[in-house]
């Protein structure tokens, strides 16, 4: 999902029907206050992607600020922000890089360009989503699951585990179902394949 935060309606206008001439679902807002209501504190994205339009000077809340706070979530990698200004100059673009910023374009755009960076954005987004969401299940594990989940990734069979462990091997059929199951896979490889 493409959110555009710019106070200008005809810019809202126009990046909306530009990200679904793309086919990139879009959604558009007036104001930073606007999204964060939107928003509503979220800290958790899915995989799908998350990529935020934002421009630099608006009335109240302005796009610094915005950045600032989605940064003090620890949001910008799964919500990777592009800055938009009429108005930037060097060293704000530099600053706003360095501190986390995808990219800075300064209108009028390069609506090419500007897609081709969203695009890249949502593409980094769905990887940092996808690794929050393992790390979220690997969360679920047990510490006993855990020390099993690492002996499998080791590629050793239940009877080894169970062995060096110290548990039955009925112990270890058991954890291994609750990971395959917490993990959302069905096999050793694909385990391996998620974790790698």
């Amino acid at each position: 999902m493409l959110h555009i935060v710019d106070d200008e309606e005809v810019i809202r206008d126009s990046l909306l029907w530009l990200a679904r001439s793309r086919a990139i679902a879009a959604t558009a807002y007036a104001s930073a206050a606007e999204f964060l209501v939107a928003f509503n504190g979220k800290t958790v994205f899915d995989a799908q992607g998350e990529c935020l339009l934002l421009d630099v000077r608006m009335p109240d809340m302005n796009g610094i600020a915005l950045f600032d706070v989605l940064a003090g979530r620890g949001l910008t990698r799964q919500l990777p922000v592009i800055f938009l200004t009429g108005h930037g100059d060097v060293p704000m673009a530099v600053d706003t890089l360095k501190r986390g910023a995808f990219d800075f374009f300064e209108k009028p755009l390069n609506d090419n360009k500007l897609m081709d960076r969203a695009q890249e954005a949502l593409l980094i987004s769905m990887d940092a989503g996808s690794m929050a969401l393992i790390q979220r299940r690997l969360e679920t594990l047990s510490v006993r699951e855990r020390e099993v989940l690492d002996l499998i990734l080791e590629g050793k069979m239940n009877k080894i585990i169970a062995d060096e462990l110290g548990i039955s091997m009925r112990t270890v059929e058991v954890h291994r179902a609750h990971i395959f199951d917490k993990m959302h896979v069905k096999t050793a490889v694909e385990l391996a394949r998620l974790l790698k």
